[in-house]
């Protein structure tokens, strides 16, 4: 059943026109008055729906019952990630949403290939913003993971509690770690999981040592050195196969 995110409040009963974005997606897969779908507001839960009406601009359902159904792991996961040049940092967001990444903190650093600021930041966070709902359809989560604004990864450390919270983990991704992942709890922690990776280039020695101050601890994937959109991929999937969130 076709699955679409709807950026306002939903109610059973309700009749509600559809944002011009869904409608056309409406009309690009041929839905027909009828048909039902399925609609979220990314608050939790989904619920189903008819189309009553569609026509060459418009689309309008009629909502039906509320259905409180999950995807998310049993984790909250944020993926600090130095911001990857071209279309890979599209993918990665792509594809870490639907491996179940709660926040994403994209990072400017010393050896950042792109660097963003001011309205092109602006432009390329609302890009991603409707990477991660296309993505949340796609996959059925009915939560939508949070975007953060791009920062420079020196202020983004400086501004973390000097120490991790209770039951919170910070891992750092580094080939010049002494530990594996194996190290890693067999169980999931009671507080959030922190995952920050550097860009193309790697993080540099001074930007691992600060993070390492701030109660990161520097984990490494293997003998080969991994891609930084391929990196993020492979621990995400090796966290839901460890924690359960498969």
């Amino acid at each position: 059943m076709p699955r679409f995110f709807v950026g306002a409040a939903l109610q059973s009963d309700d009749i509600l026109p559809l944002p011009d974005d869904v409608a056309r997606h409406v009309l690009v897969l041929r839905l027909q008055p009828g048909d039902s779908i399925t609609l979220f507001n990314g608050e939790g839960g989904e619920y189903s729906a008819e189309l009553l009406e569609v026509e060459r601009r418009s689309a309008t359902v009629r909502i039906r019952e509320f259905r409180d159904h999950e995807a998310e792991p049993p984790y909250r996961l944020t993926l600090a990630q130095g911001i990857a040049g071209g279309d890979k940092m599209d993918w990665l967001i792509e594809k870490a949403v639907e491996l179940g990444a709660s926040c994403f903190m994209p990072l400017t650093a010393t050896r950042s290939v792109v660097r963003l600021a001011g309205e092109r930041a602006q432009r390329r966070h609302a890009h991603w913003q409707g990477i991660v709902r296309a993505s949340c359809e796609q996959c059925g989560r009915n939560r939508l993971p949070e975007i953060m604004p791009v920062r420079d990864i020196a202020a983004w450390l400086d501004a973390l509690p000097a120490a991790a919270e209770d039951g919170e983990l910070r891992i750092l991704l580094s080939p010049r770690a002494s530990i594996g992942f194996a190290a890693l709890p067999a169980d999931p922690p009671s507080g959030r999981v922190t995952v920050l990776i550097g860009p193309e280039g790697g993080l540099s020695a001074e930007e691992e040592a600060a993070a390492i101050e701030q109660g990161f601890t520097a984990v490494g994937l293997g003998p080969r050195v991994l891609r930084t959109e391929t990196a993020g991929i492979a621990v995400l999937s090796a966290l839901a196969a460890r924690w359960g969130g498969w």
